[in-house]
């Protein structure tokens, strides 16, 4: 059984992180949340394009028009500190957290 990091508060109650490990591309909606809620610039917005979403058909029947639509993507995982802030802001539920091992 592997152990995970832990902290404590400042009251001293122990603390387990979970740190950001995906990013649904598909219900992200580029509002930008995320971004503006870290504290160690783990996010960064691009355009849905220059993703590899493997996607079976792209047909206009993805439901996106032709704009250019924006959204986020994990630029440094490793700067988390696995606060979820981001998770609690996020409208769609895109973040996905896990506690890591020591």
């Amino acid at each position: 059984m592997s152990e995970t990091i832990t902290g404590l508060t400042r009251g001293g109650e122990s603390w387990t992180p979970s740190f950001v490990t995906e990013l649904n591309h598909k219900t992200c909606i580029g509002c930008g949340r995320c971004f503006k809620v870290c504290p160690r610039d783990v996010f960064d917005l691009v355009e849905r394009d220059d993703l590899d979403l493997d996607d079976d058909d792209d047909s206009a029947e993805d439901g996106f028009d032709d704009d250019v639509m924006m959204v986020m993507t994990i630029k440094n995982a490793l700067d988390c500190i696995g606060c979820e802030a981001c998770s609690r802001v996020c409208p769609k539920n895109c973040h996905t957290h896990a506690p890591a091992a020591i």
